[in-house]
């Protein structure tokens, strides 16, 4: 583990040899209810971010560049010659991050000059794109889908513009349903989707699947298609009652 003045030092060192304005600001955390991120959220669904948010950190060093862009720095445990570094989330409302790939942190060399190529060459380039991206959602977020009208007791479902099919319903034993055959939730657009990638044969299958499981709770589905598409080459048996549609686009 690092000493506070080893951090600190290193911290400087690293700003200076980044491509661009940083500047580099340590933190120490002697007490420990201190040491856990409250402020700041990391931008990473990786080993970085699961460290910095799940482990006492008693010292880091944050690197910011002059057009926002906002880093943390902390001990790798057990490997005392190297550290993490993580981003930090753009202070964003959060719609603008979906579909936007977190750009994931890496282990760095506790030598400088080494530390800045490994940042220059595997981080900065993820980070930039994705944060881009998400500043260009907070201008114009992605449009949402439009979700199925709910229909009390049963499962409304639609076919939408991308090849997808959103799925809504207020009873709670369907979820476990929707969820064995494929669909998984969306928080952003407030539904479950069967993703476009399955292909119109393996939806329609899975869509049977559903009607029949679905069927055997006394719950019904209604299908409507989100605009004239294509009938596929292949088409479903008909579902058991009490079914109230097919689900032939």
């Amino acid at each position: 583990m690092s000493t506070p003045d080893g951090l600190a030092a290193f911290g400087e060192a690293l700003a200076a040899r980044l491509p661009g304005t940083w500047n580099s600001t340590d933190s120490l955390n002697p007490a420990y209810q201190d040491r856990f991120l409250t402020l700041d959220t990391p931008w990473d669904a990786g080993h970085a971010g699961y460290v910095a948010t799940n482990f006492p950190l008693a010292r880091e060093v944050f690197l910011r560049r002059a057009d926002g862009a906002h880093f943390l720095i902390f001990d790798r445990l057990r490997h005392p010659r190297q550290f993490l570094i993580c981003a930090l989330e753009p202070d964003l409302h959060h719609d603008a991050f979906y579909g936007v790939a977190e750009p994931n942190g890496i282990a760095i060399s506790c030598d400088p000059p080494r530390a800045a190529s490994q940042i220059a060459r595997r981080l900065l380039p993820l980070y930039d794109e994705a944060l881009l991206q998400v500043r260009r959602q907070a201008v114009r977020p992605v449009p949402r889908r439009a979700a199925p009208a709910l229909a009390v007791g049963m499962v409304s479902m639609a076919w939408h513009p991308d090849g997808s099919v959103g799925a809504v319903t207020g009873v709670p034993e369907a979820t476990a349903v929707l969820y064995a055959v494929g669909f998984q939730y969306s928080p952003y657009h407030q539904q479950y989707l069967l993703p476009a990638s399955y292909g119109d044969r393996q939806q329609i299958a899975r869509i049977q699947v559903a009607s029949q499981r679905l069927a055997r709770l006394g719950v019904g589905i209604t299908m409507r298609p989100a605009h004239p598409l294509p009938k596929p080459s292949v088409l479903p048996v008909r579902p058991p009652a009490p079914v109230t549609s097919s689900v032939a686009r």
